[in-house]
């Protein structure tokens, strides 16, 4: 079950850049995401409805979906979309994937949890494979404040997803699960977004066009009602550091899409970076071994 999900997540993640890029035009990016929350919000809350799974949340729980639709539904994405102005993608790919970290960091600090070996070390021969996969892009793009800026942006987005993941595991802890908070939590969002966008005076425009409508739908429903829904699903089944290495395969993905659409030509450093992509997601997966008990000793005699 576990695995199923994790694959969905990665190839569901891996392929919503294609309609990212094709959303971007005549209307607002914080309203386009507004837009894709809010239609993804009303599917879960329909199929919550109708099958009699909507959970009742208190007033803590509802406090917490609002702390994910601001984090996990909102502040990240801005962060990525103006990000990507400024600075190449293979660059906020490689900020992005600090997330397995981030998440391993965070659960200590909060939660208490041990931070396993494994999870590091598998997460830092992730973020050197990507550095290598982007190298290109790392290399050729001069550094300017602008390219700060947006290097900070990138790194606010993947702390807002890790606080994210975070919250969502909490809620979980307490017995909520994926489905109705993210219901919540993406209608949060998206309420927060449009204020946002009525406070900036940004003109509440939509554009009809069949590209965008079903890059749109792309969005909403496989991308975020079912590629949110397995992802906290894998956070609450396998913790936050493990289910956040999701974050380094969801650009081999990409990569291997733009071959195929956009001529993209591997390399030799690209692939020793695939390499260590695919051997830092064996490392975070692979079981320790359980600790020996010394075998007690027999009196003489």
């Amino acid at each position: 079950m576990n695995l199923s999900l994790y694959l969905l997540t990665v190839l569901i993640w891996g392929t919503t850049w294609v309609a990212i890029k094709l959303q971007m035009g005549a209307v607002a990016i914080p309203l386009s995401i507004a837009y894709r929350f809010s239609l993804a919000a009303l599917v879960l809350f329909a199929i919550l409805l109708l099958s009699r799974r909507l959970q009742a949340l208190g007033r803590r729980g509802q406090l917490i979906c609002l702390a994910q639709g601001l984090c996990l539904f909102c502040v990240n994405f801005i962060c990525f979309y103006t990000a990507s102005q400024w600075i190449p993608s293979g660059l906020i790919a490689v900020v992005f994937s600090t997330a397995t970290l981030w998440n391993a960091l965070n659960a200590r600090v909060f939660f208490g949890q041990r931070i396993a070996a494994n999870v590091l070390g598998g997460g830092a021969l992730g973020l050197l494979g990507l550095a290598l996969l982007f190298w290109p892009q790392l290399v050729g793009h001069t550094a300017s404040r602008e390219t700060l800026y947006g290097l900070g942006l990138a790194l606010l987005g993947t702390l807002c997803f890790s606080a994210g993941n975070l919250l969502s595991s909490l809620q979980q802890k307490a017995g909520l699960r994926p489905l109705s908070t993210n219901a919540w939590g993406m209608l949060y969002g998206s309420l927060i977004l449009l204020t946002i966008c009525l406070v900036q005076g940004v003109p509440l425009s939509f554009d009809a066009s069949p590209r965008y409508i079903g890059s749109l739908l792309y969005l909403a429903i496989p991308g975020s009602v079912i590629g949110f829904t397995a992802y906290l699903t894998l956070v609450g089944r396998m913790g936050p550091e493990r289910a956040a290495y999701c974050t380094v395969l969801f650009p081999v993905v990409a990569l291997n899409i733009s071959a195929f659409a956009e001529g993209y030509r591997w390399s030799l450093p690209a692939l020793a970076g695939l390499g260590l992509v695919m051997a830092g997601n064996v490392l975070v997966f692979r079981k320790p071994r359980p600790a020996l008990r010394p075998t007690p000793s027999t009196p003489a005699g």
